[in-house]
């Protein structure tokens, strides 16, 4: 199953609907009253998983129409759902496990993910921003610029 169909499962689990409908060519995705649509003009499935993502984060999170971006309560909502969704789509275990399965680069990694390189590339700003250029996590160090992942090793 792909990143996209498990998350449409997660989303009829918890009885929101997802359509693909046309919108706005600016407008990857909307929310509202247990409804998902998006953009059929998305032309990837990982596209749609990234854009999915974050719509599901807005089911849990937002209140009321975020949709004037001129309003700093709107701004922190999207950034707040941006947030989640990076952290639900690309955890920091998987770097480790990408690191594991002998994945180097950016572009491998965002495959093994399953998410769009751009995503990828939001996300590591959002980990920079949240934790500095490095955190250690589960005896790893795991870097962010640049983009590597280090085994740490007691010195008994």
């Amino acid at each position: 199953m792909t990143l996209y169909e498990t998350l449409c499962a997660e989303l009829a689990q918890q009885e929101v609907g997802v359509y693909e409908v046309s919108l706005l060519p600016r407008i990857k995705g909307l929310y509202s009253d247990k409804i998902i649509w998006l953009n059929r003009n998305i032309e990837t499935e990982r596209e749609k998983a990234c854009t999915l993502a974050e719509e599901q984060a807005h089911y849990l999170t937002s209140v009321g129409d975020i949709l004037d971006q001129h309003k700093i309560r709107n701004r922190k909502q999207e950034r707040l759902a941006r947030r989640m969704a990076y952290e639900k789509l690309i955890p920091l275990r998987s770097f480790v496990g990408a690191y594991r399965e002998g994945i180097r680069s950016r572009y491998e990694f965002a495959e093994y993910m399953d998410v769009t390189e751009g995503f990828l590339e939001d996300a590591l700003s959002y980990y920079k921003e949240k934790h500095g250029l490095r955190v250690e996590w589960a005896s790893y160090l795991i870097c962010f610029e640049p983009l590597e992942v280090v085994e740490l090793f007691d010195e008994a």
